[in-house]
């Protein structure tokens, strides 16, 4: 019996260190749960039910090749277990990075359509439902991206999307041709962290980026989609200031009613009071354009918050005033001016 034991033991150990060869790596799971209660006024607001409850999970694994590169994947799961993105990244040391992503990423130009410092959230994402058009990219679609390395504050990163629009798929499988609508996209953007080797300039970042969405529709008379976005951030001590434009070529030429573009501007202000009380002030403003001016006027939405925040450890409890004027790029009348006060509790994990 002892020496059945001792074969069982060895056998087992024996299939434990081939899991631990082939699994060479961990795996981590963070998330947090938030807690809102909200007011709304104006316009055709309706708050109904104050009390809103948000939960998120993600799981991170990493891991390490034989030469030397590093990788890593994150399964982001968001309110009610919902699906959110599943990235994958290879970092190749001095040759930069590259980024496999399925779902509503970061990647692209998507990452700069809004990088204003606020205290808390974007102006426009407050629960007030502004409707706000910003650059987006292939940052929502299926997308392959590479990072070069930074090279004297200089960052370049070219993004692809193989078919705009395409649903995303499982392994081993595709989706299919039946898109004929758009084809593939690409997103650069340049980031540059100027600071020349002196204190005052190292809280300065430059960015700018392009996209271009091919055969934006295939019916005829319509072009292909653009998008661009440039933009500053500073921070200095407890200050942060930022200030970036952006822009939407739809491509659409067909009607006189269609929408031609969105013209964006924006700019904010954070002020660190301590380690845990942050203070901010947002604004955007987008203008909507159709392909005949003058048949139908162009429509500016305005969208502006004041934003509250205070951490204790792994708490945090934020308050924010935002309004909205022509939500939705609809005018003369006063159902598309709103307001909302939210205040939020959140727990992280």
């Amino acid at each position: 019996m002892n020496k059945l034991t001792k074969v069982g033991l060895s056998a087992l150990c024996g299939s434990l260190a081939a899991v631990s060869a082939a699994n060479a790596g961990e795996m981590t799971v963070t998330g947090g749960v938030d807690m809102s209660w909200m007011s709304k006024s104006g316009g055709d607001a309706v708050t109904g039910n104050p009390i809103g409850m948000g939960s998120n999970l993600t799981f991170k694994g990493s891991g390490e090749l034989d030469n030397g590169w590093t990788f890593g994947v994150t399964v982001a799961m968001l309110n009610q277990d919902a699906y959110s993105n599943t990235v994958v990244n290879l970092d190749m040391g001095s040759l930069g990075s590259l980024n496999f992503n399925q779902g509503d990423s970061g990647n692209g130009i998507k990452a700069m359509d809004d990088k204003m410092p606020t205290a808390w959230e974007e102006p426009w994402g407050m629960g007030l439902g502004t409707g706000i058009q910003l650059v987006s990219g292939v940052g929502t679609q299926v997308n392959m991206q590479y990072s070069s390395p930074t090279i004297a504050g200089i960052n370049v990163k070219v993004a692809r999307a193989p078919d705009v629009g395409a649903a995303d798929t499982a392994d081993k499988s595709a989706s299919g041709g039946t898109d004929d609508q758009t084809g593939a996209g690409t997103d650069m953007t340049i980031n540059i962290n100027p600071a020349f080797g002196t204190e005052i300039l190292s809280g300065l970042n430059l960015f700018v980026g392009g996209h271009m969405t091919e055969h934006y529709n295939g019916t005829a008379g319509l072009n292909n989609r653009y998008e661009g976005v440039g933009g500053i951030t500073y921070s200095l001590g407890p200050i942060a200031l930022g200030y970036a434009a952006s822009g939407i070529s739809t491509g659409n030429t067909k009607t006189a009613t269609d929408v031609d573009y969105y013209k964006n501007s924006m700019y904010g202000v954070s002020f660190n009071v301590n380690d845990d009380l942050s203070l901010s002030y947002g604004h955007h403003e987008s203008q909507q354009g159709f392909v005949n001016e003058t048949d139908s006027a162009s429509v500016d939405l305005e969208v502006d918050s004041w934003q509250i925040a205070y951490t204790i450890g792994g708490a945090s409890v934020r308050y924010a005033k935002s309004e909205v004027d022509n939500a939705a790029y609809q005018s003369g009348t006063a159902a598309y001016d709103k307001e909302a006060k939210v205040l939020s509790v959140s727990l992280a994990f």
